[in-house]
C-alpha cells in the first residue's frame, strides 16, 4: 500500500488498486478521465463481444504493476522515493496521448503530422492541464512526460524508462492479461508477478532472472498468440480497417489533424468522432455499416516465414502496396478503392511495433552461489524463444462481400507466385 493512502480503485484483473491524494487528483484530470471514452481495442468487440474495456482501467492497471515493480527489493534499493513514485505517475499517463479508437487514429497522425501517440503524450503532459497539477504536487511534467513515453534517459538510470517501455514492461504485462481476460481468448496462464518479482539490473539495464523462464516463455506465447488471435483477428481488423478508411475519407472536411491546442485534440473522442463520421458524407456510408456489422471480408490471407526483397517492400512501403492493391482490382475488373492490403506493419495495427515481427533479446541473467549475476543470450537458453524469434509476417487482401471470389482468384494469381527465394537481411 503507498504512503500517503488516499482509497483504492477495484480493478477485475488485478483486485484492489491503493491510490495516493496526489494521484486521485491526477487521475481526476480531464486528460485521463478521457480514457474512459477510448476503448482498448475498436473493433475487437465485433469478434469478442466482451471487449469493451477502455484506456483508463489499462492505464491504471499499468501504475499498479509499475508499482510492484518499484517495490522489488532489487529496484527499490537503486532508486529514491521521489523516483518511485514519479515510475507510477508516468505510468498512469503513458497513454494519455491516444487519439480516438486508440492505434487506428495512429494512422492519421502519422501520414498529416508524422507524430505517434507517444509524441501526442509528451505534448499533452507538458502543455495541458497537468502539467498544472503535476507541478501542484511537486513533479516536473517534462521528466514525467519523457518517463511515460520511455525517454527521460536518466543518467546510469535507463532501466527507468524500461519500466514503462522495454520488451518486457508493465505496459505489456498489463494489457496481455487485460486484453485476453476481456476477450475470453485466454492462451495460456502469465504469472506478471512472477516476472516482476524476478526483475533486476545488469549495468544500468533491466534484466531477467533465469529462475522465471518458465513464466517468461509463456508471456512471449501468449504476447503471439494474443497478436494472432485478438489483434490482428481477421475480422476485428476488417472494423478497424473500416474506421481507419472513415477517418481518412472525412477528413479533408472535419479536419481532424488540425488541432492547435492539447483540448482541440482532448475533444476527440470515440464518441465525438463516431458522431462526426456517422455526419459526414464521405464517411457516412462506412458507419452505416460498421452498425449493421456489415464488414469488409477476407479474400486472401499468407503467412511468410521468410525474408524476401518482395514481401519486404509489401510489409513497409505503402506506394508498392498500393500498386498491388491496383493490380489485384484490375485482374479482377473492380475499382481499386475496393481492394485492401493489410499488413501488421501499418500504424493502424495495434502494437504494430509488436514482437511478432522482430522480437528483440529479452536481457537474461543466472546468478551464481556466490551472487554474481552472468549475463545470457535468451535465444541460447531457451529453444521456445530461438523458434518464435524467427521472422513471421501476415499478409491479407480484403474486399466487399460480393467481389469476395473475385479477388481471392486475382490475389492468389499475383500474390501466390511470390517467390521464398532471394531472402535479404536487415
Amino acid at each position: 500500500m503507498p504512503r500517503n493512502h488516499w482509497g483504492e480503485i477495484k480493478d477485475p484483473v488485478h483486485g484492489y488498486v491503493y491510490i495516493t491524494a496526489d494521484e486521485r487528483e491526477i487521475i481526476d484530470s480531464y486528460p485521463v478521465q478521457r480514457l474512459r471514452r477510448l476503448r482498448q481495442l475498436a473493433g475487437a468487440e465485433y469478434v469478442y463481444p466482451g471487449a469493451n474495456h477502455t484506456r483508463f482501467e489499462h492505464s491504471v492497471g499499468v501504475m499498479y504493476l509499475a508499482g510492484r515493480v518499484v517495490e522489488n527489493p532489487n529496484i527499490s534499493q537503486r532508486i529514491s522515493e521521489d523516483e518511485a513514485e514519479m515510475v507510477r505517475i508516468a505510468a498512469l499517463l503513458h497513454d494519455v496521448g491516444h487519439g480516438p479508437f486508440s492505434h487506428i487514429f495512429e494512422h492519421l497522425l502519422d501520414k498529416e503530422l508524422g507524430k505517434t501517440h507517444e509524441d501526442m503524450t509528451l505534448w499533452i503532459v507538458k502543455n495541458s492541464e497537468l502539467k498544472d497539477i503535476l507541478n501542484k504536487v511537486g513533479y516536473e511534467a517534462e521528466e514525467i512526460g519523457k518517463l511515460a513515453v520511455g525517454r527521460l534517459h536518466k543518467p546510469k538510470k535507463a532501466f527507468l524508462d524500461q519500466i514503462i517501455s522495454s520488451s518486457v514492461d508493465v505496459d505489456k504485462l498489463d494489457f496481455v492479461v487485460r486484453d485476453t481476460y476481456h476477450t475470453g481468448a485466454e492462451y495460456g496462464y502469465i504469472d506478471v508477478f512472477r516476472l516482476i518479482q524476478t526483475l533486476d539490473v545488469l549495468g544500468e539495464d533491466l534484466a531477467l532472472d533465469l529462475g522465471s523462464l518458465s513464466a517468461l516463455e509463456s508471456f512471449i506465447i501468449a504476447r503471439i498468440e494474443s497478436f494472432k488471435s485478438i489483434y490482428f483477428h481477421r475480422v476485428g481488423r476488417a472494423a478497424q480497417i473500416m474506421l481507419a478508411t472513415a477517418i481518412e475519407k472525412a477528413n479533408e472536411e472535419l479536419g481532424l489533424a488540425n488541432f492547435k491546442t492539447p483540448e482541440e485534440y482532448l475533444a476527440m473522442d470515440d464518441y465525438t468522432v463516431w458522431t462526426m463520421l456517422k455526419n459526414c458524407d464521405r464517411s457516412s456510408e462506412i458507419i452505416k455499416n460498421l452498425e449493421r456489422r456489415n464488414l469488409l471480408k477476407c479474400a486472401y490471407e499468407r503467412t511468410f516465414y521468410e525474408k524476401d526483397i518482395m514481401v519486404s517492400n509489401i510489409f513497409n512501403r505503402e506506394a508498392y502496396r498500393k500498386q498491388l492493391q491496383a493490380d489485384i482490382a484490375q485482374e479482377a475488373e473492380i475499382e481499386a478503392e475496393t481492394v485492401i492490403i493489410d499488413v501488421p506493419t501499418v500504424p493502424s495495427v495495434p502494437y504494430h511495433h509488436s514482437v511478432l515481427m522482430e522480437p528483440m533479446e529479452i536481457p537474461v541473467f543466472y546468478k551464481t552461489r556466490e551472487g554474481n549475476r552472468i549475463p545470457r543470450r535468451l535465444s541460447e537458453i531457451s529453444k521456445i524463444f530461438d523458434v518464435l524469434k524467427g521472422f513471421i509476417n501476415i499478409l491479407r487482401v480484403y474486399t466487399e462481400e460480393k467481389n469476395r471470389e473475385k479477388v481471392s482468384n486475382a490475389a492468389s494469381k499475383i500474390l501466390g507466385e511470390i517467390p521464398s527465394s532471394a531472402k535479404i537481411s536487415y
